[in-house]
């Protein structure tokens, strides 16, 4: 039942019992428990819903400017709080599910000035013993007050892999989820500079953002359990495969998947590489990324996939002794000097917030922006430049599949991997035959999966959209791509991801996992606490048949 009462709106569900002042949640008890998840604090500053401006700016309904609140009975499971302020206003619609006892939230808000990014609800007095538990880089366990993750701002699903956060507490907790279906975007904001210990989620609106006026239309959900983590995981997990049929996805995994039990990530054509892997551990249980293996170089001329006559060697070799070999693609960037770009161009991602193309550069080990001169665009394939194609586009996923499948005839792989995969999100250009590119990138994947039966698509990161079709995932550390963050060491053991997809999707490393050095092996070490495959990069075939400690152990995890 939901009351309004002395200006409080009251929730009692079969789960939880809450109360919600001037739109902040001020108390959340769990009845089966007796906790309370939200500690005393004023309500006096502040305000429990913004608009954000795609600028960064906020406006609310704080003091300072008129403001009034008030309070509308729907039924008696559902209170609407409308705010009426100087610059927006908004209305904040509070129900209970009945079957899961989840207290609903969906915020919503509005202004006459245009440029509107998102709507923000906060949830303040998280006590200062929780810990955030959240789907980044494969999943984190952190308080909020952690450097890691302090005052940040996650975007789903590029870094928030999957829309719940969940805040454990010595003994249980409260988790936020939103069960949207339909590619909505939304994000995650930890903390303000005055106040660490508070979370808000952010329902974004749809690109353009020039002219919209309005943000609002996903549920928020929250609940309270009992237990740790995996308690809530995997109730968000059972929804999951429920909202998307996964069972289905599941039966068209190749048989192959699941006893890989190594991985190579970059690869050359080496072929004495694979006889020194051979010589250590049972090539049908080795995965290779093999990322050299085209008459052109490395990351130029996307998207001719035409192999070289080594890498055509290579394969047949390898398949021979029954490797399991995955050649480099892309599922979106392509090389603007290509032909195709002629057909394309006017479908590149565009920044959400300035419009620009998305893309990017390399030069002399450093990356560069992708040039928005067009000229420049046709003159610089040696500086490995590519620009995004929305993938929302039939004709781009026609074309790409065209194109990976003649580079792919006459080799004997059960697999390819396309780059990139966790490249998607809001756009400028958000919505191509009314598909956002997440949708898209699905829809992608699915779409070179069923090249032949049981075929491997792997990619790059993982979140819960691309974990349905993708049957490897080549995973990023927290914020250590191609090098190592401070502290990268308290991120480790919190396998989210790995119990929410590991079923449909396995994981392996990305770089510098050669073991050398004692950064390499922490890298390596925290890949496997979150359920990678072993996996080593750049090393040579003399040092796999003399591996380092490291990789000898490595190999003994891989073959016991």
């Amino acid at each position: 039942m939901i009351r309004v009462i002395d200006g409080k709106v009251c929730v009692d569900t079969r789960t939880l019992e809450a109360e919600i002042t001037g739109g902040y949640l001020t108390s959340l008890r769990a009845k089966t428990s007796g906790a309370e998840w939200v500690a005393p604090f004023s309500t006096e500053h502040g305000s429990p819903l913004e608009l954000v401006y795609r600028d960064g700016r906020t406006v609310g309904f704080g003091k300072g400017k008129p403001v009034t609140l008030s309070y509308h009975t729907v039924s008696d499971y559902c209170v609407e709080v409308r705010f009426h302020g100087w610059d927006a206003d908004g209305v904040l619609r509070i129900s209970e599910c009945q079957q899961t006892g989840d207290l609903l939230l969906e915020p919503a808000a509005y202004s006459a000035q245009g440029g509107v990014r998102a709507c923000r609800w906060w949830v303040r007095g998280i006590p200062q013993d929780v810990e955030l538990v959240a789907p980044f880089y494969q999943g984190i366990k952190l308080p909020l007050t952690d450097g890691l993750i302090s005052q940040s701002h996650w975007i789903w699903p590029i870094h928030w892999e999957a829309g719940l956060a969940i805040l454990q507490g010595v003994k249980g907790g409260f988790w936020i989820h939103t069960e949207d279906t339909a590619y909505s975007y939304k994000a995650l904001q930890i903390g303000r500079p005055d106040e660490p210990n508070c979370l808000a989620v952010d329902t974004e609106a749809y690109g353009p953002l020039d002219a919209n006026l309005a943000a609002g239309g996903l549920t928020w959900r929250i609940n309270v359990y009992d237990g740790d983590w995996q308690v809530p995981a995997e109730s968000y997990k059972k929804w999951l495969w429920q909202a998307y049929g996964l069972e289905k996805n599941l039966a068209r995994r190749p048989e192959w998947m699941e006893q890989i039990r190594f991985a190579v990530s970059w690869c050359s054509s080496d072929p004495d590489m694979l006889d020194a892997l051979a010589e250590k551990i049972d090539p049908s249980k080795v995965l290779i990324h093999l990322s050299q293996w085209r008459t052109h170089a490395y990351d130029e001329n996307y998207p001719d996939y035409t192999p070289s006559a080594a890498a055509k060697a290579f394969i047949a070799k390898g398949r021979a002794m029954g490797f399991h070999i995955l050649p480099h693609c892309n599922s979106v960037d392509m090389d603007p000097s290509h032909p195709a770009y002629h057909w394309l161009r006017d479908f590149e991602y565009r920044d959400v917030l300035h419009q620009g193309r998305l893309g990017w550069g390399w030069e002399d080990g450093r990356v560069l922006s992708v040039p928005n001169a067009n000229a420049s665009l046709q003159e610089n394939r040696w500086r490995k430049v590519m620009v995004k194609i929305h993938p929302g586009l039939s004709m781009w996923r026609s074309m790409l599949t065209e194109e990976i499948r003649k580079g792919l005839a006459g080799l004997d792989v059960d697999g390819v991997f396309i780059d990139v995969t966790l490249c998607s999100g809001n756009l400028h250009n958000c919505l191509v035959e009314n598909t956002t590119s997440t949708e898209g990138m699905k829809l992608l994947i699915d779409q070179l999966a069923g090249i032949s039966a049981g075929f491997a698509v792997a990619g790059e990161g993982l979140n819960e959209i691309t974990a349905q079709g993708l049957s490897f995932a080549q995973a990023h550390l927290f914020r250590s791509h191609h090098s190592s963050c401070s502290g990268l060491e308290r991120t480790a053991g919190c396998s989210l991801n790995d119990l929410l997809f590991g079923d449909l999707c396995r994981t392996f490393g990305y770089s510098r996992l050669s073991g050398k050095t004692d950064e390499e092996q922490l890298r390596s070490r925290v890949h496997l606490s979150l359920g990678a495959i072993p996996t080593i990069t750049g090393l040579s075939p003399e040092e796999i048949r003399h591996p380092n400690p490291y990789v000898q152990e490595l190999l003994a995890m891989a073959t016991s």
